[in-house]
């Protein structure tokens, strides 16, 4: 039986430190190692029966055509890009607009989170037409280091070895609760705080005067690592004892998959988008005075410490490879049946 040609369309790398890439990375390497399915990427040469965009660029909506069943990876909805970037208020009604139009013209819809799903139905896409296929990160890529490897590293990075150290990852915007982050740090001053992630956008950053300015003088026990390459962030993650991410708005952070495989539990906003991907089994916070009390709690409290670790295990078990192949393995067969008889698909 000849392998089902799937064609992954994304310029998600080409920015670096958006999870966006990490995700696509991670789909990639796991679809080539089912043998049912055969890989081609946006350069290579054949025709595919599917084609699974994970961005939305506009040769990729072009791309999208009749004679193959076209799959799109919604990694934020038109209302998540407020606190993202900031344009000027008519480019982006605009592009909001194409954003709404791209997922309509796709045949299906892949979300990574469940919540996601009544919106996209209220945009106007079918019900019958979402998946819910979860993130997942390879133990391969993230995984706990030594304790003299992470003495290392640590050294390497100017982090005290027996400091606590909370780590923030993502990129320096509005909606990622970067001044957040800096205002806990400022209640727990004997706790050291570090931030992976940059403008990856530049001054079209929302919010990038304000936050640029923080970044530029931080508090005394704040660093900022910059833009990290993600072959370097399994360093960062085993020099951190605790993953804390104040965002206002997100849609399945791979940060949380891949501190949990490094085995570092995590600190989040109260969101309902957490709920039914996480089951209630993470530590959360509803502001800085809940966030810092809890960092205080972690730092000075073994035993509340080791509790957080167990949660970080539960999540990382569940969301490991073999779980979401499997997922996968079934999914392209199964659409590549529904759209063919639908309309003619090249074989």
């Amino acid at each position: 039986m000849n392998p089902i040609k799937i064609r992954m369309l994304s310029t998600a790398t080409s920015v670096e430190g958006q999870g966006v890439g990490s995700a696509y990375l991670e789909q990639v390497a796991l679809v080539k190692q089912i043998g049912e399915f055969q890989v081609l990427l946006k350069g290579d040469k054949g025709k595919a029966q599917i084609n699974h965009v994970h961005t939305v660029n506009p040769t990729f909506y072009l791309r999208m055509g009749k004679k193959t069943v076209n799959v799109c990876y919604v990694h934020f909805l038109p209302t998540t890009l407020d606190g993202s970037i900031k344009l000027p208020k008519p480019i982006f009604a605009i592009f909001k607009w194409y954003v709404r139009k791209f997922y309509r013209k796709a045949d299906e819809i892949v979300v990574v989170n469940p919540i996601f799903i009544r919106p996209l139905i209220e945009l106007g896409i079918k019900e019958e037409n979402i998946t819910y296929i979860p993130n997942y990160v390879s133990p391969d890529s993230f995984h706990p280091l030594s304790k003299d490897d992470k003495a290392a590293i640590r050294d390497k990075l100017g982090i005290r070895k027996e400091a606590f150290v909370v780590l923030g990852v993502g990129q320096v915007q509005t909606r990622k609760g970067v001044l957040d982050f800096i205002a806990v740090a400022k209640q727990n001053p004997g706790v050291e705080f570090v931030w992976a992630g940059g403008f990856s956008f530049g001054k079209m950053t929302d919010g990038y005067k304000e936050l640029k300015q923080v970044m530029d003088n931080p508090p005394p026990n704040v660093k900022f690592l910059g833009i990290v390459k993600r072959e370097k962030m399994n360093e960062v993650y085993n020099a951190s004892d605790l993953l804390f991410m104040p965002s206002y708005n997100e849609l399945f952070p791979m940060a949380i998959l891949e501190a949990a495989s490094c085995h570092v539990p995590f600190l989040l906003r109260d969101l309902d988008l957490y709920k039914d991907i996480l089951f209630d089994d993470y530590l959360k916070g509803k502001d800085n005075r809940e966030f810092a009390d809890l960092v205080a709690k972690l730092s000075s409290d073994p035993r509340s410490y080791e509790e957080a670790k167990g949660q970080s295990a539960r999540v990382a078990a569940f969301y490991c490879l073999d779980h979401v192949k499997d997922i996968w393995r079934a999914y392209y067969p199964r659409i590549l049946k529904k759209w063919s008889a639908k309309k003619p698909i090249r074989q």
